[in-house]
């Protein structure tokens, strides 16, 4: 059997390469597409990774009304929770057979109660944009995510509540 030249072998492992890249690529953009999508807010948290990149640590915060009656509030203890869109909004429900669970601490908020999710996301920044996690007192920092059928959700875009409003960040 005759081997393959050395650019031709190489060519065929870029070609592979580019192949899985495409692959992936394109079932993040069908998820995109396909999976519910709404605003949660959110609270930066400080990696802990030694490594700083340009991209921010946000927890979700989502009410969680429906799991407050017969749950312990504990902001020590984590259980499950299912994520839905309830108008523009993500809300955490009970789980649903074959649900994708999402550990998260349940409290009481002052709007009522809330789940906060335990694995933070990260946003990922353009190089000359300042960190939008710092907000002036009056603001808060939300996230527009969508929720796939497995998996984290998975951030698209931020923006800032003013009042009863979402205006998206221009960070691109």
């Amino acid at each position: 059997m005759k081997r393959p030249s050395p650019r031709r072998a190489g060519a065929l492992v870029a070609g592979l390469q580019a192949l899985l890249l495409l692959g992936v690529g394109g079932q993040l953009l069908l998820e995109r597409a396909l999976s519910p999508r709404g605003w949660a807010r959110t609270e930066p948290v400080d990696p802990r990774l030694p490594i700083r990149g340009r991209y921010v640590d946000l927890r979700l915060v989502v009410p969680a009304a429906d799991l407050s009656s017969g749950c312990p509030l504990d902001r020590r203890r984590t259980r499950p929770v299912g994520l839905a869109v309830r108008g523009d909004r993500v809300m955490a429900s009970g789980l649903t057979v074959g649900g994708n669970p999402r550990p998260a601490r349940l409290t009481m908020g002052p709007a009522g109660a809330v789940a906060r999710l335990v694995q933070p996301l990260a946003f990922f920044l353009p190089p000359d944009v300042q960190d939008p996690s710092r907000r002036p007192a009056g603001e808060e920092l939300w996230a527009e995510v969508s929720l796939p059928a497995l998996g984290p959700p998975r951030p698209i875009r931020l923006g800032v509540k003013r009042g009863e409003r979402i205006e998206p960040l221009a960070l691109r």
